[in-house]
């Protein structure tokens, strides 16, 4: 058993309106262009694919794409939108879910490695990495730096979002490395909807530790996915791993 939070019918019927500005083709083009070329002419297989935000446009971009996700119902999303033939889906966790063959790329995006909340699920999940690539394929995984240096002493919460549809935070446990995102969505009759997410962050150096645990070498670290280098002021990283020959 996983210890991901499972995300359900209403949060999937949701997620494609709320994630909008991101699935746009301007949005993701840096991201498919990456992949893509990460990929060359093998196969990617993408973890918690969700409804398919990055992996039906990079299947159109010609990359075989398979994915393994852990709702079924974001899982039901994403099947309206493409067949099975041409996108198959696993259901499962990251960490532990096996699908058949091997691939040349496995990526997993958009801080959704965090969903796992302990730390040695995250290794789990960098071990199933290294079981799906061929030698030299590459694992890459999008992650934000979490912005402790914000927080004054006596402080736990720090706002990402303030606007007028939204209100957002996270909130802090420093001994667990866990957060919790916290959203206040204004609804059109006016009201608040709140939801939370949990996540457990990790250092872009304990990663590393995880992929040398699974046997995979750093190869490229950016800030994002226009390849804009990483400095101790990044407030988020593209981290790509690689499989030996």
């Amino acid at each position: 058993m996983t210890s991901s939070d499972l995300w359900d019918h209403e949060t999937a019927e949701r997620y494609d309106a709320g994630e909008a500005p991101r699935s746009t083709a301007a949005f993701l083009r840096p991201t498919l262009d990456l992949l893509a070329g990460l990929a060359g002419d093998g196969p990617a297989l993408e973890f918690a694919i969700g409804t398919g935000r990055v992996g039906i446009p990079l299947r159109e971009r010609g990359v075989p794409v398979t994915g393994i996700e852990y709702s079924e119902h974001m899982a039901a999303v994403l099947r309206r939108k493409i067949g099975e033939d041409r996108l198959p889906v696993h259901i499962g966790d990251m960490a532990t879910t096996k699908v058949p063959g091997t691939f040349s790329l496995v990526y997993v995006v958009y801080n959704t490695i965090g969903n796992l909340l302990t730390q040695d699920e995250q290794v789990e999940c960098f071990r199933n990495a290294a079981h799906h690539l061929e030698p030299g394929g590459r694992f890459v995984v999008e992650l934000g730096v979490p912005p402790l240096r914000l927080l004054p002493p006596t402080q736990t919460a720090v706002p990402f979002d303030v606007s007028e549809q939204h209100l957002g935070f996270d909130t802090f446990d420093l001994t667990e490395q866990l957060l919790v995102s916290h959203h206040f969505f204004r609804e059109e009759d006016g009201r608040y909807r709140r939801g939370s997410t949990r996540q457990r962050y990790a250092w872009p150096s304990e990663l590393d530790l995880m992929a040398r645990i699974a046997g995979l070498r750093l190869e490229r670290r950016v800030a994002d996915w226009e390849g804009t280098p990483f400095t101790q002021d990044s407030d988020g990283h593209i981290s790509v791993w690689r499989k030996p020959l």
